[in-house]
């Protein structure tokens, strides 16, 4: 069986499929297995994310972990960055030396960039499997299927995912873009952040990143997930708007069965 073989869905006939599905971060790389209706097999595992992280480490990580859960005929995988049909194109973390928010080592960078993390963790695990940036894995937990959609994870930075129709748009990695005082969202509204302000003042910026993001999106829906999406006070969330909802950091889990049915433009 070659590569390809092993990153393309397979027809299981009647038997049920089950997932190991796995969403890494900044911080932690936690994953379960879930059957057909996404409903988790075994309590989630979560492992910190080491570092410094290269892509062989990373593989052996995620491997390892599995090792500790169910059995499963396929594999979902949300990774933080730029990912284009499985291939790293870039990724913000997993470049550094001890973590986010230290500095950029220029190996891991060059080690990072166009690696082809679908083909090597599928021929690691010897299942199919699908590679996806983490927020468009959370997304496909959640999003209804109707209008535009636009999934923002709040976490160690700020993960984002557009759906039109239920299906998936190129990704944005609008984590690195600039937004106030030479800052990113990623760093704008990260967990740094979120510690150095408290949670009020902290989620005044998210409200305000939100209103900021309203006429360049025009959504329908924007739901916010990720593990820090429960710490917005609710006098900022109800701020926002009735079309900005909270939605379980599990998604990013559970999503990992649906993510395999999403169409892409």
């Amino acid at each position: 069986m070659t590569s390809e073989d092993l990153a393309t869905p397979v027809s299981l006939g009647r038997n049920p499929i089950f997932t190991l599905t796995i969403d890494c971060g900044g911080g932690g790389i936690k994953g379960s297995v879930l059957d057909e209706a996404g409903t988790m097999r075994a309590h989630p595992i979560r492992v910190p994310t080491p570092y410094p992280l290269p892509p062989e480490l990373f593989v052996k990580t995620l491997v390892d972990l599995a090792g500790q859960l169910p059995n499963a005929d396929r594999v979902t995988v949300g990774m933080p960055g730029m990912i284009r049909h499985g291939v790293v194109v870039a990724t913000p973390h997993y470049v550094t030396r001890s973590g986010p928010r230290t500095k950029v080592d220029p190996e891991l960078f060059e080690a990072w960039r166009g690696f082809d993390a679908r083909t090597a963790l599928a021929e690691a695990f010897g299942l199919p499997t699908l590679v996806l940036n983490d927020a468009e894995v959370h997304g496909a937990g959640v999003v209804a299927g109707t209008g535009c959609e636009l999934v923002l994870t709040l976490g160690t930075g700020l993960g984002c995912a557009l759906f039109d129709g239920g299906e998936l748009a190129p990704h944005l990695e609008m984590s690195q873009a600039p937004v106030r005082w030479g800052m990113s969202y990623d760093t704008y509204i990260g967990e740094h952040e979120r510690r150095r302000l408290g949670d009020a003042l902290w989620s005044r910026r998210v409200r305000n990143v939100i209103e900021g993001l309203r006429p360049v999106f025009l959504w329908d829906r924007v739901y916010l997930g990720g593990g820090n999406s429960r710490l917005i006070t609710p006098a900022q969330l109800a701020r926002m708007g009735d079309d900005v909802v909270v939605v379980p950091n599990t998604a990013g889990i559970v999503g990992g069965v649906r993510a395999w049915t999403l169409g892409q433009r």
